[in-house]
């Protein structure tokens, strides 16, 4: 069975301003997730699931579906407000998404194979998709088996500001202990700096591994993802600015014994466009990438 590929692409770019998951960065106008989805389609993935607002969704259709459609399977979600919220009342007042772990649970009906969650506004690098669709089709694979693409965090930073990364802690075997959130990390040299809410600091190596939101679940994780978003609901669903993420979801299972992740470790750089000032170079790195015969000039040729 091939596995699939979940994009979350609902959310906008605040610090960045606008709709950057459409923002060209290829020489033929390439945006970010399309070289996402070459990559997932060179490595073997059958089908793309779309998780936007309904807003985005004749935009989407035509800058990417248009293309991707002839290359493989597209659907198309609607991350709103009021799905999968069970008997749960809105909030009259509430504007803000229910967060990436919500992403997924409105794929429920979509995905039905092992599946890959990314975001749509990053480049992975080829290596990580080989990588976790290798371990998603495993044929002792098992519905508590998950993973993770682990990234060395000096190949994750920005040259223009601080980024958040979830950093992790693994056993021996290099199973997912715990994903800490760290809000502010700067580059330093080769090395990074956390700043801590009180304003202290912290110096990393630049060698630990963080998760980018990278994940690879077997469809078993619905169910599981529904409950625990009712908990959520039930605890937190009236405050207007809470949010159920993927990592609070995977630590759960993990510390109650319901999931085990994998954390598979990848030496490529993560490009991202944080900021404005990113762009130039994201396309760079792009370009170097095509220079070297990694990806041809036209993607869908």
């Amino acid at each position: 069975m091939k596995p699939t590929l979940v994009i979350m692409a609902a959310g906008m770019g605040s610090r960045y301003g606008g709709l950057k998951q459409i923002d060209p960065i290829g020489p033929n106008g390439e945006i970010i997730m399309e070289y996402s989805i070459y990559d997932a389609i060179r490595a073997g993935f059958g089908k793309v699931v779309f998780v936007i607002r309904q807003e985005f969704e004749d935009i989407f259709r035509e800058k990417i579906g248009s293309k991707i459609e002839k290359q493989i399977e597209v659907s198309y979600v609607q991350q709103e407000l009021d799905k999968c919220l069970g008997g749960f009342d809105l909030p009259k007042d509430r504007e803000k998404p229910w967060g990436t772990g919500h992403a997924v649970l409105v794929c429920k009906d979509a995905v039905k194979e092992p599946f890959t969650v990314i975001n749509a506004d990053d480049f992975y690098g080829a290596n990580a998709f080989r990588l976790i669709a290798e371990y998603l089709t495993r044929p002792d694979a098992s519905q508590r088996d998950y993973s993770m693409v682990g990234y060395i965090l000096r190949n994750t930073v920005s040259e223009n500001g601080y980024v958040s990364r979830g950093v992790c802690k693994t056993d021996e075997n290099e199973m997912l202990i715990d994903v800490e959130e760290y809000l502010k990390i700067e580059k330093n040299g080769n090395e990074a700096i956390h700043i801590k809410p009180d304003g202290s600091t912290e110096a990393m190596s630049g060698d630990e591994t963080v998760s980018m939101n990278f994940w690879g679940f077997q469809p078993g994780l619905f169910p599981q993802l529904e409950a625990l978003f009712a908990q959520f609901l039930a605890e937190k669903g009236k405050e207007l600015k809470s949010e159920f993420f993927i990592p609070f979801v995977v630590d759960d299972m993990i510390k109650s014994g319901k999931a085990t992740v994998k954390v598979l470790k990848t030496s490529d750089k993560w490009y991202g466009v944080t900021y404005q000032q990113d762009r130039e170079p994201v396309k760079a790195g792009i370009k170097a990438l095509i220079d070297s015969g990694q990806y041809p000039r036209k993607l869908w040729e």
